[in-house]
């Protein structure tokens, strides 16, 4: 069974949760941006959280699939639809032989993501199936899916019995998203080694006021419109960054660095972007406005906690739909 790119998109790589462990080599993780969705997806179709997926900007490509297979979709909403007929988020989809999904239109969010239960066959660089594009390795010859690619899965299951005359047929249960009762309208960062570098005034300015995230937005980092100040121009020595960090640049502006940021630099880190909050953060664009809010590592390790404990249910949920729901189609179709 595989996929085939019938149509490239902007930026489409395979990703799974990241590589790490060699950073001192001057490698980033990379991994997806919004992980959350990406480990939701895997889990919709009763993969391991670790699965390689797919992830999608729009305009995004078109496949082919060349065997019937489970698929799901999330994160942010592209319109998608197989042969024509719409297909709703977070939910698993079962599909027909030489089905097409495409996205027809943008209605919200940056960052699609599409998982696949017969798991794609990619192989491993550095113990991850992440694309680096800078490294020229992983994912899939180390770069973004072109037309005419085809990416194999190491599994074919039949669901002819399941599909009958249909196209598609959509699974009678949806993933709750939501892991927090508490709408995130504000991301939530805690200081870094140099917040207190910024003037008083620059400290409450950043934690009153919005940012726009400008045109300069990508998977290394987003810059952000709306300037603070520091007391002075201080002498830094290159520093280990990572995903979240927020850098102050010498003109005042802030960036803060995505998935696939630079392992070290040498600008001051005023602040961190709180693990649980960075899917939000990876599903902004340019143009949307963001507002910080300051808390404590307490709080932000409770904020990832409570995220793994939602994936955690959210994956037993789903292991024991898929398994009860397989289990009443092979009785039915054995009557």
């Amino acid at each position: 069974m595989s996929l085939r790119i019938i149509k490239a998109g902007v930026f489409d790589t395979i990703q799974d949760q990241g590589r790490y462990g060699f950073q001192y080599l001057g490698i980033n993780p990379g991994g997806p941006m919004d992980r959350f969705s990406a480990q939701a997806v895997n889990l919709l179709v009763g993969n391991d959280l670790i699965e390689p997926i797919i992830e999608m900007h729009f305009p995004a490509s078109i496949f082919l699939f060349e065997q019937e297979t489970m698929i799901s979709i999330g994160g942010a909403d592209f319109s998608a639809t197989i042969n024509g007929d719409d297909i709703p988020l977070w939910q698993p989809v079962v599909t027909a032989k030489n089905s097409v999904l495409q996205f027809q239109k943008w209605r919200q969010g940056a960052r699609c993501y599409l998982a696949v239960r017969e798991k794609l066959c990619i192989q491993k660089w550095l113990n991850s199936y992440s694309t680096n594009v800078k490294a020229g390795a992983g994912g899939l010859n180390g770069r973004p899916l072109q037309k005419d690619d085809v990416v194999h899965c190491k599994e074919k299951i039949g669901y002819n019995s399941l599909l009958g005359s249909n196209d598609v047929v959509v699974l009678p249960w949806k993933a709750d998203i939501f892991w927090t009762e508490t709408p995130i309208d504000r991301i939530a960062v805690v200081p870094g080694n140099e917040w207190t570098w910024l003037t008083e005034g620059s400290r409450e300015k950043f934690l009153k006021e919005s940012f726009v995230v400008g045109s300069l937005a990508d998977r290394m980092g987003y810059r952000l419109q709306g300037a603070v100040q520091a007391k002075e121009n201080g002498e830094l020595v290159s520093s280990a960054v990572s995903f979240g960090t927020i850098q102050l640049l010498p003109n005042g502006e802030l960036i803060v660095l995505m998935a696939d940021h630079q392992t070290t630099g040498g600008y001051p880190r005023i602040a961190h972007v709180v693990s649980a909050h960075l899917p939000r953060l990876a599903q902004k664009q340019p143009g949307d406005v963001i507002y910080f809010r300051l808390t404590d590592q307490e709080h932000a390790e409770d904020l990832l906690l409570q995220q793994q404990q939602h994936l955690l249910q959210l994956q037993n949920a789903c292991k024991f739909r898929l398994e009860d729901f397989f289990k009443t189609a092979n009785a039915d179709n054995r009557h």
